[in-house]
């Protein structure tokens, strides 16, 4: 009987040991998996109940940004006001400027860089935030104004990627600056108040569209047909003839209010944009709809960081362009020197060689990237895309089909940015645009490099870019808010 109990006991111990082994097995399992793999969670279970709240409230100053500046010149206006309310002055060449002083040079009304000059001022190189204001949207042709059977349109030639089929049957609102003959302009913003005329791409029935949807989707709408319906009423004749006369009543119209003929259309900047106004999207609010997430997602965290920017060990600055969505050409886009003269003429101001300067300097190209979207998951490569609520999103190289059109930021610059967001708590992710071969894009990231910067794309993930209504998360815009911030705060060393 003893010998059958402590047989018993032996099996009950060996159990024991067994199931302590495989637990120890587990944990150790457990230890090389936390030490060695990647944790790809959703970042919502990274963060603090606190980080949302603040998430959310940093998003509503974001909203009332987007209503504001629909153009680059309102996103400028939007800029110089907050910056001047910080302290903020414009750029003079000739002045001497010390740590802490604050200035912002306004290029043209539609592009602008803000800096906080540093503790070394630019000797040791400075640290850049690029990202663009310009969206795609339904610019003016020179001679827009006609009228056809009856209807009044504006002819609109469009401006960067867009879809065509989803700018028909949408409200729309006219933006822009004429500029009349003798010089003088007005500014136009029509649409966005409540009792504000809203204006429309109309389309085709249904009923009578059998042979329009058999079309592939790029030629169902032609770029020549995305006019612009503005009215349908025309002048009053006692004889109701004449030519014209639809045309003119709305000519009428607005030369009553800006005091502005047709021929002064020529040299006008009018956009079409969207009127609706950015709003919180679902149950739970936890992602902001709106137009011109791209790029305006990144612009407002790259401009609140500067704004909020004490003295910083290296001159902070921020950049915010136009023309990124038709290639960044023109003087106002980053593939103009306008950036280089302004760091040249800090450089002179200090008595160093810009050369020197922007060898020694790091950027962050501040763009979105392609959110991961399950309802078109076969345009994406699932392990290297970048998905809402997992951070701000830091991509070595963008462009397309065998990475034409990029920059590819170094093995050393990578490390280093990965270590400034760790350290700052930062939540991040690491992407591709899309398949390899499935399409691509750019950013102004490879116009810095060309300088002789370091410079790495960090944006926001989007769903549905370049379409009138954009989704990006709140925390990824927070997200990237920080990790401006940690940067222009940051003392590490330029890469060798």
């Amino acid at each position: 009987m003893a010998k059958k109990e402590e047989k018993k006991l032996g099996k009950t111990e060996e159990a024991k040991l067994e199931k302590k082994s495989v637990k120890e097995e587990k944990s150790e399992i457990d230890r090389l998996r936390e030490q060695l793999l990647i944790n790809r969670k959703n970042g919502f279970f990274s963060v603090t109940d606190k980080q949302l709240k603040e998430a959310d409230d940093y998003c509503e100053g974001y909203k009332k940004f987007l209503d504001q500046g629909k153009t680059e010149r309102e996103c400028v206006e939007f800029a110089i006001r907050e910056a001047e309310k910080h302290g903020f002055r414009e750029f003079a060449p000739t002045a001497k400027y010390k740590p802490g002083d604050k200035v912002y040079y306004n290029n043209r009304g539609k592009s602008i860089i803000l800096a906080v000059i540093g503790e070394k001022g630019c000797r040791e190189g400075v640290r850049i935030t690029a990202a663009h204001i310009d969206s795609p949207r339904l610019d003016l042709k020179p001679y827009p104004l006609y009228e056809s059977n009856d209807l009044v349109l504006f002819k609109s030639h469009y401006y960067g990627g867009i879809k065509k089929y989803q700018w028909t049957a949408i409200p729309l609102a006219m933006h822009g600056r004429v500029v009349r003959k003798d010089g003088t302009f007005v500014d136009i913003r029509i649409g966005e108040e409540p009792g504000d005329p809203q204006f429309c791409v109309t389309d085709l029935l249904p009923h009578l569209g059998t042979e329009q949807m058999t079309k592939p989707l790029a030629k169902a709408i032609e770029g020549e047909n995305l006019n612009i319906l503005i009215g349908s009423r025309p002048v009053r004749t006692e004889s109701g003839k004449g030519e014209n006369l639809f045309k003119l009543n709305i000519m009428r119209l607005i030369n009553e209010k800006y005091d502005i003929t047709e021929e002064d259309l020529v040299s006008a900047e009018i956009e079409f944009v969207p009127a609706w106004h950015a709003s919180d999207i679902g149950f739970d609010r936890s992602m902001v709809g709106a137009y011109g997430h791209d790029d305006r997602v990144c612009a407002y965290p790259a401009l609140t960081a500067i704004l909020n920017c004490k003295t910083p060990y290296h001159t902070a600055i921020t950049v915010l362009a136009d023309k990124e969505e038709v290639g960044s050409e023109g003087n106002t886009g980053l593939n103009s020197s306008f950036l280089r003269y302004f760091v040249e003429t800090l450089a002179k101001q200090e008595g160093v060689e810009s050369r020197d300067v922007f060898g020694l300097s790091q950027c962050l190209s501040a763009d979105v990237c392609a959110g991961y979207d399950p309802l078109y998951a076969s345009a994406y490569e699932p392990a290297n895309s970048c998905y809402l609520n997992n951070g701000v999103s830091v991509m070595k190289y963008t462009g397309s089909r065998g990475k034409s059109g990029t920059s590819d930021a170094s093995a050393e610059f990578m490390g280093q940015v990965r270590r400034l967001l760790h350290d700052n708590n930062v939540l991040w992710q690491t992407g591709e645009l899309g398949k390899v071969d499935g399409g691509g894009g750019g950013t102004v990231a490879m116009f810095i490099a060309n300088l002789n910067v370091d410079v790495v794309d960090v944006g926001v993930p989007v769903l549905s870019m370049h379409a009138p209504l954009e989704v990006a998360s709140k925390l990824d815009i927070l997200m990237a808010y920080r990790a401006f911030v940690a940067f222009f705060e940051s003392k590490t060393e330029p890469t060798k």
